[in-house]
Parts: C-alpha cells; sequence; structure tokens
C-alpha cells in the first residue's frame, strides 16, 4: 500500500503553489498518494485587488481548500508558504494553530513533516521561515525531513538560486516578477521523493 503524502501550501503569486506542484512530482515518482490543498485566504478581495494578486490566485482556484483533520490520514506532511518577516503567512499560520485537537490526541506523532519557502530576495529569510515551521513538526512529535546535500542542486553556484537543506525555496522577487528555475523545481522534486520515501521506511512499506 502507497504512503499518503498530504502537501498543503499558500500561494498569493503563484510561486509556492508551483513549488507544490514540483513536490507533489517528487513524492508521485516514490509512488506515494498525493493530496494537495490549500489554506484558505484570510485577505479581503479587495485587498488582494490591490495587491494585484487576483489573476493568480485564479490559477490554482481549483484546488481544494485544506482540512486541518485530514493531516491524521497522511503519513508525511509537507507545508508550504511564503515568508513573512521570517516566518510563515498568516492564513498558513492559521492552518497550523486549527491542529490543536490533533496535538491533544497525539495524531500526528510519528508522521514525517517538511516545509517549502518562496522569499522576495536572496537574504530573505528562507531559512528562518523553514525553521520555524519545523517548530510546528516538532511540536506534534513528528519527523523532519529537509533536503539533503544528495541532492547536487543544493550546491549549484552557477546561478542565484533558493534551495536550502531545510526545505526547498525559490526567489520571488520584490514584485513578484521572477518564477521557480528549473534547479529549485528540481530541489523541491528532490524534497517530495525524498520525504515519501522516509515515510515508507517508518511505515514499513
Amino acid at each position: 500500500m502507497a504512503v499518503k503524502v498530504h502537501i498543503v501550501f499558500y500561494s498569493l503569486y503563484t510561486h509556492v503553489y508551483q513549488l507544490a506542484q514540483a513536490v507533489a512530482e517528487g513524492a508521485k515518482e516514490a509512488g506515494a498518494e498525493v493530496t494537495l490543498a490549500q489554506v484558505p485566504e484570510l485577505l479581503s478581495p479587495e485587498i488582494l485587488e490591490k495587491m494585484g494578486a487576483t489573476e493568480a490566485k485564479k490559477s490554482f482556484a481549483h484546488v481544494p481548500i485544506a482540512d486541518p483533520q485530514a493531516l491524521a490520514e497522511a503519513d508525511a506532511v509537507l507545508l508550504g508558504t511564503p515568508t513573512r518577516f521570517g516566518a510563515a503567512a498568516a492564513s498558513m499560520q492559521a492552518f497550523m494553530d486549527a491542529t490543536g485537537g490533533l496535538w491533544a490526541q497525539g495524531k500526528l506523532v510519528g508522521k514525517v513533516g517538511g516545509a517549502f519557502t518562496s522569499t522576495a530576495t536572496q537574504h530573505g529569510g528562507q531559512e528562518t521561515t523553514l525553521v520555524h515551521m519545523h517548530t510546528f513538526f516538532y511540536h506534534h512529535g513528528m519527523v523532519v525531513a529537509g533536503v539533503p546535500y544528495a541532492a547536487k542542486e543544493l550546491s549549484n553556484l552557477d546561478e542565484i538560486t533558493g534551495g536550502t537543506p531545510y526545505g526547498a525555496s525559490t526567489i520571488a522577487g520584490t514584485r513578484g516578477e521572477r518564477t521557480p528555475t528549473a534547479n529549485e523545481l528540481a530541489i523541491a522534486r528532490y524534497q517530495g521523493r525524498h520525504t515519501a520515501q522516509i515515510a515508507a521506511k517508518l511505515a514499513g512499506k
């Protein structure tokens, strides 16, 4: 029986959504059953319009809204969010806060967790955001999986690129003008594959 990998993301201009798709591809390559979902948007339509995010949001409007309780069904959980001052965006934080019942019952203990992110600039808080996300997994008693340096793309010095040992990442640009590169997407696929493989070993599958 295949392991179940739940990928939950928050995206504003599609950057994290694109990473989520790549993470999903990697998990599927490892034979996992993948569920992709997005957290509810907290910003009003008026604010999204002023931020120029309305059209971008339409591109993944078909992705279902995540149910925090559904995480209990997964063998591995991967969360993706853009950074907000070095931590998770409010929408993702609200989703994590809604898992208190799961925490009280120990429903996520022993599962595998991982995170991925985007920032506007090269040093805009990628690693702090990912480590911040890791604390969520630790409090739930989960096993945290990052991206080992077996992923050769982490050592690519030929270009400016995201990607950290703590999780996949991309640089969006200060106006959201930059899209994830082939190198960044390869790291995201590696993370999905690696996480699914660890989950399979822990589950004895």
